[in-house]
């Protein structure tokens, strides 16, 4: 039990055993920890219908709308909103959270402006990189950083193109690089096209979705094989689908991983049955953080950071606590009616750790 006495201790407390034996990590040592994270929002909407973007979802969320969404219900988001991002990831080791956090299902960078606005999160001075999509339904993705552990250097977004359908489009993928703590890494942040059509008929639109993603990876290993780049987002695919196996070139263990692989964490996490939302009274895990050989120390060393373990953060008060839906995500609506809830989603975060100089 002498592992606890060190630096490190409080941090090795929250993972579990089967982690620590499998990183091996030597007990004599101090490590700095800092966490990634991403969250989908649940149609994070302001009241007012934007009139650069799609009017298909935006004229749900209006006072006169049958959701009747006003400013009352709208802060009353945020503020669930804002409460689950404060707790994200924060242990004594980490008192700050999530260093850098993925977000999507947002309206406009002006929903962001409010939400790390809230009090709740104002402390942490989360800065936004935003771009507008294509989508159809209105809504995009979005990347926050505590510019005290994050210097954004670059970024630029990606749009998804079906050749045999110049008329279709999703959300970007939205490419991140910058500085944490000094190290060089990009983050790539998607909301993939969702199921709609039913999963086989729609599938080849979220391979296509993740061919997009791998190419960006690729380009930035290409020049830099050992370049950390983690995908995250909501795919929405299971991390043993096509998308993600195949075109992504997703590997679920690190001693599986060959040149041009990556590691997805998430995936153990999906077999032991544990899932981000649910869908026919079933489990899915949709929400997935993705990484390149990069961020993988295989022989223990963790010179530089590296990954560690992966979470879905579903503690109770973010789940139904009883009827039907019992232990799912507790979301903002509910066949129609307003329950003040949070996502139908749980979000997901991983630790990187690598030892102090």
């Amino acid at each position: 039990m002498s592992l606890f006495r060190y630096t490190f201790s409080t941090l090795l407390l929250l993972f579990c055993f089967t982690a620590l034996k499998a990183q091996k990590l030597n007990p004599d040592n101090s490590y700095e920890v800092t966490c990634v994270g991403f969250y989908n929002l649940e149609n994070l909407f302001d009241t007012i219908v934007d009139p650069d973007t799609n009017k298909i979802l935006q004229e749900d969320f209006t006072p006169k709308s049958g959701k009747q969404w006003d400013s009352k219900k709208y802060h009353s988001k945020l503020s669930n909103m804002a409460d689950v991002i404060s707790r994200l990831g924060v242990s004594k080791s980490v008192p700050d959270g999530a260093a850098v956090l993925g977000v999507c299902e947002i309206e406009n960078k002006l929903v962001l402006n409010d939400l790390v606005a809230h009090e709740k999160l104002k402390d942490k001075n989360y800065q936004i990189i935003h771009y507008e999509s294509p989508d159809k339904r209105g809504i995009d993705v979005g990347f926050l950083y505590q510019p005290k552990y994050f210097k954004v250097t670059s970024s630029k977004s990606f749009t998804l193109k079906l050749p045999d359908n110049p008329n279709w489009s999703t959300r970007d993928q939205l490419l991140v690089s910058g500085e944490l703590n000094g190290e060089k890494m990009h983050f790539i942040v998607c909301h993939w096209p969702s199921r709609r059509g039913g999963q086989k008929g729609s599938s080849y639109k979220r391979i296509a979705a993740g061919e997009l993603a791998k190419s960006i990876v690729d380009s930035l290993t290409k020049d830099d094989p050992l370049a950390k780049v983690l995908v995250m987002g909501d795919l929405n695919d299971d991390p043993v689908d096509p998308s993600v196996r195949v075109a992504m070139r997703s590997v679920g263990k690190i001693k599986k991983m060959e040149i041009g692989d990556m590691f997805n964490p998430m995936e153990s996490l999906f077999k032991l049955g544990i899932g981000t939302l649910g869908y026919n009274d079933a489990w899915n895990l949709f929400d997935q953080m993705v990484l390149t050989s990069g961020f993988i120390s295989k022989d223990n060393s963790f010179s530089t950071y590296s990954y560690f373990t992966a979470k879905v953060f579903n503690d109770s008060f973010l789940k139904n606590s009883s009827g039907r839906f019992e232990g799912f995500p507790l979301r903002t609506y509910s066949y129609g009616k307003f329950i003040n809830g949070y996502s139908d989603h749980f979000p997901v975060y991983l630790y990187l750790v690598k030892q102090k100089k």
